[in-house]
């Protein structure tokens, strides 16, 4: 059953998903690799849809997959697929750019991480909501953390109390999110950085453990266990 998004929502959730995910090994762009039947795109989409406050899900796909990106999703929920771009930062703008008047709050969210739940969406843009022009889900660092220079030997133990490992998805004021977008230059991979060059606050909130990003093919094993765990 396609899952209907709220019309009176104020958060639009974009999806860039047209990275190739060489880390993930040989195969499809890594959001449409398998996991447990399904591409990871599928169970991401669907954990966001399922959201209260989402009005609008943009996806950007790869540009020779938007057809069929918009057929596999289409009985999931009602999404928007544009073209993505070559690097991530191209294809958050592209969503950013179809996302239609309405929504104040724009989510930035990686189709890697597919078991994200829609509790960590609602808190992020809760967070936005409340007043924050950005927001990001973090965990505390729990490994010793060392700083390793040439011929890897070690410099020094970095303070991990003051380190988190960041998440998304990322919550923005939607005005916010769109002039970093507009002055950005070199390409970053995390979109509250582009905020942060532009001297905006960026505020944390807590993360879940079941937001972690399949990347290599021991983090696909560990989501295939989790589903099937329930997660």
């Amino acid at each position: 059953m396609t899952a209907q998004l709220n019309p009176r929502g104020d958060v639009a959730v974009l999806v860039p998903a047209a990275g190739a995910g060489v880390r993930l090994g040989p195969g499809a762009p890594k959001a449409l690799r398998p996991l447990a039947g399904e591409p990871l795109l599928v169970h991401a989409v669907r954990r966001i849809a399922a959201a209260p406050a989402v009005h609008t899900i943009v996806v950007a796909a790869p540009a020779a997959d938007v057809e069929s990106v918009r057929a596999m999703l289409a009985p999931v929920a009602p999404v928007t697929v544009v073209p993505g771009g070559a690097e991530r930062q191209a294809s958050v703008a592209a969503a950013l750019a179809a996302v239609p008047a309405g929504p104040e709050i724009v989510l930035v969210h990686d189709a890697a991480r597919a078991l994200t739940p829609p509790e960590l969406v609602e808190s992020v843009a809760a967070a936005v909501r409340s007043g924050h022009d950005a927001v990001i889900p973090v965990l505390p660092v729990v490994d010793t953390i060392k700083e390793v220079g040439a011929g890897e030997r070690v410099l020094g133990t970095v303070d991990r109390s003051a380190l988190r490992a960041v998440q998304t998805p990322q919550g923005f004021r939607r005005s916010v999110l769109t002039a970093a977008h507009a002055a950005a230059g070199d390409p970053l991979t995390d979109d509250a950085g582009l905020v942060e060059k532009q001297g905006v606050p960026v505020v944390c909130v807590p993360g879940s453990e079941h937001a972690l990003k399949i990347t290599r093919p021991f983090d696909l094993a560990l989501a295939e266990h989790l589903l099937a765990a329930g997660a």
